[in-house]
């Protein structure tokens, strides 16, 4: 075969993968619920904020989305302004949206499937990505092709894809740093210094991907703990060095553009250290990440959620649909399919060490990913904040856990039998390349599983609370929720957002008198109340409260979502809902029916 048909069919081939990781990523984008981090991206992508959205009063469902409807006159400025104030993120990717919004001018229909579909375009790019830097870092197309075979079909990629926020874009520039990490590997390998371009384009990278997350820095760090195991080994003489540089590896210039890189760097970093600082959000939106106390499951937690994240990049059948039985199956499947494919990968793990051709890409990544592990654990056991609590923030090192993959998955394929051993026990055996194939169809199915919504559900349903707020309630309606940060804004929007979508036909459909079909849909659009939250005076709360609904008609139906202070209303003569009422993940919720008398 030539070279060009061999180039031809490569082509081909991540062709073939990016298809797949198109369709997988973009079917069913708008389908799923809105959640709060995802409305604080379309509501700063657009120039708008949430300062506008008025608190301690009754509003209406137009004026609580209003921040969500394009405004002509909005610009980047405006995008920097509000995020800077209202928010902990910094700022590239929220114009980068900005630009998207303004290119397509979302209608109040098309707003969520634009919004998601820049995120999603990103996750689509970073499989040729993914397959460029497996081949350059490995010398190896095939391990370039499994790396994006598996970023293609991988669940946990298109779970964030499939959101509005700014992971894929995140993960792109990883993808860029970890190239230039392979480039100074290979160089400390040929005892020669990195080009000067080469040190340009990773501080210009790595400053970008502060600029995108600060969890970028954690990229940094990992691939700094990378670089010093590939300088260690190659000290020992444990990785091939090629003789045909006789420059010494601590030779002055190849140390001084390393250390260019980190200062170019640092520089850049520091940047944002005073915006940071500065912001009084912050902690208040990251407090969910801190421990509080050191109890039993504290200790225990980061270990199994880092693990459910680890295994949701290969597989994730859906565990999560309200039908048991299919629970059940799938949980027998996914614990059939590691306990065959773990070995596997173990033994093609062992063997891209051994051999020479590979083994400096696998030192390389092997150690930016255990580097980034470490990272983790040490937050969450000494820091005492869990990062692994939210599965979204492995964006910092999963590409170089699908670089990992598409190593192990290569050797695997190059092996005519391959054997799947716990112990002593009998082997399993099958074709390398079936294994491969089982592999790619499980992802395949897990992909699908995650854009069905059967999988890495958001964790907020208000598409499940609508239904019993309009079965419940056949008279007017005040939904209130205490407000501290735009996150409980995001939270109520999320109902109304639901509430707008949903057609109030579909609940009256059963009425056959006409007048009391349409005093039915008269009740279809609910009051809104944000409280803000005072932690130093939380009567004043209760007392907003008492006050809104003196100044509303009666009879009505006061649903109390995610309210975090003590209420007593009695002399408002509501009466709180005695039945039992199903439970909706992300929405606490009680009701009270309050009567004219």
């Amino acid at each position: 075969m030539t070279e060009l048909m061999i180039k031809n069919k490569q082509l081909l081939l991540l062709f073939l993968w990016t298809a797949i990781a198109f369709i997988l990523r973009f079917a069913n984008l708008d389908s799923k619920p809105l959640w709060t981090d995802e409305f604080s991206t379309l509501v700063f992508s657009l120039g708008n904020s949430f300062r506008g959205v008025p608190i301690d009063r009754a509003i209406d469902l137009s004026t609580l989305l209003q921040p969500l409807q394009l405004r002509p006159g909005a610009d980047t400025a405006d995008v920097l302004r509000n995020l800077l104030l209202e928010s902990n993120h910094p700022p590239v990717y929220f114009i980068l949206a900005h630009w998207w919004m303004r290119l397509f001018g979302p209608s109040e229909d098309s707003l969520v499937w634009i919004g998601r579909a820049l995120p999603a375009l990103l996750g689509v790019i970073s499989v040729p990505a993914i397959y460029f830097l497996g081949k350059f870092a490995f010398s190896s197309r095939l391990v370039g092709q499994c790396a994006a075979a598996m970023m293609a079909v991988s669940p946990y990629g298109i779970y964030l894809a499939q959101e509005a926020r700014h992971y894929t874009l995140g993960i792109l520039l990883v993808i860029a740093s970890l190239f230039c990490l392979a480039l100074a590997a290979k160089k400390l390998q040929q005892r020669a210094p990195m080009p000067i371009w080469a040190v340009l384009l990773w501080v210009v990278v790595n400053c970008l991907g502060i600029a995108v997350h600060y969890f970028f820095v954690l990229t940094l760090c990992a691939e700094a703990i990378a670089l010093i195991a590939v300088m260690w080994q190659q000290f020992n003489e444990k990785l091939p060095i090629d003789n045909s540089h006789q420059l010494n590896i601590w030779q002055f210039q190849i140390i001084w553009r390393l250390f260019a890189v980190a200062i170019g760097t640092l520089t850049g970093g520091l940047v944002w250290l005073p915006v940071f600082l500065s912001n009084k959000y912050g902690s208040e939106l990251t407090n969910w990440i801190v421990s509080g106390d050191r109890t039993f499951l504290s200790w225990v937690n980061p270990i199994f959620q880092a693990l459910a994240g680890w295994i949701t990049v290969m597989s994730l059948l859906p565990v999560e649909s309200p039908n048991l039985a299919v629970v059940v199956v799938s949980a027998i499947a996914m614990i059939i399919f590691f306990i065959f494919v773990l070995p596997l990968l173990r033994g093609a793990l062992k063997t891209s060490l051994k051999t020479s051709d590979t083994r400096l890409g696998t030192v390389i990544f092997g150690g930016f990913v255990l580097g980034a592990i470490f990272l983790f654990f040490s937050f969450a056991y000494i820091l005492g904040i869990d990062l692994t609590r939210g599965a979204r923030y492995n964006f910092v090192y999963f590409p170089g856990v699908i670089l990992l993959l598409g190593a192990t998955l290569a050797v695997i394929y190059n092996t005519p039998t391959a054997k799947s051993q716990w112990f002593n026990l009998p082997a399993v055996e099958i074709s390398g390349k079936k294994a491969v194939l089982l592999i790619l169809v499980i992802g395949f199915a897990s992909g699908v599983t995650v854009n069905s919504n059967l999988g890495y559900r958001k964790y907020y349903k208000p598409d499940l609370l609508i239904p019993i707020i309009r079965e419940l309630s056949k008279v007017p309606v005040l939904i209130a929720t205490t407000q501290s940060t735009h996150v409980e804004i995001g939270e109520l929007m999320g109902i109304g957002w639901e509430w707008e979508r949903s057609s109030a036909t579909d609940f009256v459909a059963d009425v056959k008198d006409v007048r009391k079909k349409e005093e039915v849909k008269a009740f279809d659009s609910p009051l809104f109340l944000l409280a803000n939250q005072r932690r130093d005076a939380p009567e004043i709360v209760a007392g907003i409260l008492e006050k809104t609904l003196s100044q509303l008609e009666r009879p009505l139906d006061l649903w109390l979502v995610n309210f975090r202070a003590p209420v007593n209303l009695a002399a408002q003569k509501c009466q709180l809902e005695s039945r039992d009422l199903p439970a909706v993940d992300g929405y606490e919720y009680q009701v009270y029916h309050c009567s004219r008398s």
